[in-house]
């Protein structure tokens, strides 16, 4: 293939990878299973420079340099010091490329294949090569006794949350485990944030703390202190967390609940996610998400089964959208008519017409305690659903 033909060649499979890459965040199981700003913060971020590497690679010919996948390198190590299995970290690695691979070589013309045959060897050399310098890295940050301090705590917050004995994980005298926490479970928000390392870090930063990732976030056990219910470590839990610009959406929830004894703990876990999960799905303005505070809400989410034919009260209203508005503010204003009609800048005839018709489509009157207690309900079920509530 002439020189001229092969660089435009590329050039061309580069741009179609490179917007194939979006795709295989946003559908293949691995990234599907992590929190969405992890995935942007780390995982998207590798994956462009393992394309770029990669074509550089192809172009060149050149063996890309320890330096020039340090950074490569480096995010795949925090995502194992944040918790991952090295194995899941370098799987990853085949799956993106056997997804982009295939995509890139669907779309290709014939004189492109050509090209894809002669890469197939210098794509296996390249994942070989990135997936060694990540193992070799990980292998010597075992022998950093942070590293192995870091292993040994995420070890006994394993046993903490599955209700295990941690004993054995405790052999290191400079750990002390506790038997009461407070437990922090931490939702990011869907936009994208360049601080999640920083939360973490400040996060990790608490003395004591048994830290650990989950599926969408983290999850924090905090010691507590002699005659500490839970307030004081909370309030003080508040002060470390980076403030939000004014303005800005909320970009991640705690859910806390306080475990007075170990064996308290898969409990008090259970319910601080679905704090957690309430403050995200119900996007709330306040970060730390208590019990007391969302009493109404918790009951509803703890409904299970019937959370969703709860949230189907509200379907004769999807067709409806002015309806579903003036219920939506009457019920955010106490179930108050005129309020109601100044805040939609309507009449309150109007107001009294469109809550008519809620009834008749429902079959619920709004004007009804009880009929207004199921719609409330219904209406925070539905907010939970549609945002695919995961306690």
């Amino acid at each position: 293939m002439h020189p001229l033909t092969r660089d435009r060649a590329l050039e061309e499979m580069y741009r179609r990878a490179a917007a194939f890459r979006d795709e295989t965040t946003a559908a293949m199981p691995p990234y599907t299973k992590l929190p969405a700003p992890l995935v942007v913060d780390g995982l998207e971020r590798g994956a462009k420079l393992n394309i770029d590497l990669f074509f550089d690679f192809l172009r060149s010919g050149r063996t890309p340099s320890e330096a020039d996948t340090r950074e490569v390198v480096e995010i795949a190590v925090g995502r194992v010091r944040d918790g991952e299995p090295l194995e899941e970290v370098l799987d990853r690695y085949r799956i993106g490329a056997e997804f982009i691979f295939g995509r890139v070589r669907a779309a290709a013309s014939d004189h492109e294949r050509e090209l894809l045959i002669d890469a197939a060897l210098p794509l296996l050399h390249y994942i070989t090569l990135v997936t060694g310098r990540i193992a070799n890295a990980c292998v010597q940050r075992v022998s950093d006794p942070r590293w192995e301090l870091l292993e040994r705590r995420r070890a006994i917050a394993d046993a903490l949350l599955t209700g295990s004995d941690p004993i054995e994980w405790a052999d290191e005298p400079a750990i002390a485990v506790p038997d009461s926490f407070l437990i922090g479970v931490f939702r990011l928000g869907a936009a994208r944030a360049a601080d999640t390392g920083e939360l973490r870090h400040r996060i990790e930063a608490i003395p004591g703390v048994f830290l650990r990732l989950d599926s969408g976030g983290w999850t924090a056990l905090l010691p507590l202190q002699p005659g500490d219910d839970g307030d004081a470590t909370a309030a003080a839990l508040a002060t470390r967390l980076p403030s939000r610009p004014a303005g800005q959406p909320t970009p991640f929830w705690v859910g806390v609940s306080t475990a007075a004894t170990r064996a308290d703990i898969p409990a008090r876990a259970a319910e601080a996610r679905a704090l957690a999960e309430l403050g995200r799905c119900l996007a709330r303005p306040e970060t730390l998400c208590r019990r007391a505070d969302l009493m109404f809400e918790y009951t509803i989410a703890a409904s299970g089964p019937a959370r969703p034919g709860l949230a189907a009260v509200l379907a004769p209203l999807d067709a409806q959208p002015l309806l579903a508005e003036t219920l939506e503010v009457f019920v955010d204003s106490g179930f108050n008519q005129l309020a109601t009609a100044r805040m939609l800048n309507i009449h309150r005839n109007t107001v009294t017409y469109r809550l008519a018709r809620v009834h008749e489509l429902t079959g619920l009157d709004p004007h009804r305690p009880t009929d207004a207690m199921t719609l409330s309900a219904a209406r925070i079920a539905r907010r939970l659903e549609s945002a695919s509530f995961m306690p």
